[in-house]
């Protein structure tokens, strides 16, 4: 497929993932356009502070790789798109063969129809038993609710498989540098009134390693505490005042 001869850059935020993230790097690379070309243009991993061999395993795969040794899942989008080439569209996903990279491309074909931001829906794909803890389920859809009845739009998922227009991305300023990072993004592009779609993904145990986020009591309560205070932190502020501070 191609998205109107748009250029694609993948972010892969990654800390100690050595065992998944080549697999996610040669998924991506493996992706066509409808001319045979490659349709994801630049990866770039962040290295998140690993302490094992996830960044040698990152550029074997054919990715660039950028480190930032600050925790944070925010701040390793960040550090990604700040080193990103010149591209129109900013395509998310984690280094630990959670998604299936090759359904990227449903991502990519809301952009045809205009949409700013498209949200990989792990509630409305396939979600194998144990992709979630009981926790990540639970939270995910208590956030989920608040937005839709702050904001008055459906959101079934803060799933982090997303694409967004580079110029949309901009225009959103993103702050945030821990766990808060995808739901800020979601909430400002429904302030400031973008096109937000989302599309069924399927969601996988991951074969190796803990997840930072269900698979620790720390991460499970950082992650709560970012959410839902991001959340708080955005309806308390008008709609004007979520792009420059």
């Amino acid at each position: 497929m191609t998205v109107d001869g748009l250029r694609v850059g993948a972010v892969i935020p990654a800390r100690d993932e050595q065992d998944n993230i080549a697999v996610v790097v040669h998924d991506l690379r493996a992706l066509r356009n409808d001319s045979g070309g490659a349709l994801v243009d630049d990866i770039v991993v962040c290295d998140n502070g690993s302490t094992d061999v996830t960044a040698q395993r990152a550029r074997a795969a054919g990715a660039r790789v950028v480190c930032e040794p600050t925790p944070g899942y925010g701040i390793a989008c960040l550090s990604a798109i700040a080193a990103l080439e010149d591209v129109d569209l900013v395509l998310f996903i984690d280094g630990d063969q959670a998604f299936d990279a090759r359904q990227a491309t449903r991502l990519l074909r809301p952009i045809r129809d205009g949409a700013d931001l498209v949200i990989g829906s792990r509630v409305l794909g396939r979600m194998q038993p144990g992709a979630l803890s009981l926790p990540q389920i639970v939270g995910n859809r208590v956030a989920g609710t608040l937005i839709s009845l702050l904001w008055r739009q459906r959101v079934t998922d803060l799933g982090p498989f997303r694409v967004i227009r580079r110029t949309a991305l901009a225009d959103l300023d993103m702050r945030d540098e821990t766990y808060g990072w995808t739901v800020e993004m979601q909430i400002k592009a429904i302030q400031r009134k973008m096109r937000v779609a989302e599309v069924p993904v399927d969601s996988h145990r991951r074969p190796h390693g803990k997840s930072k986020v269900g698979g620790t009591v720390k991460g499970v309560v950082g992650a709560s505490i970012g959410i839902l205070g991001m959340i708080l932190k955005l309806v308390l502020r008008p709609a004007s005042a979520t792009t420059k501070e």
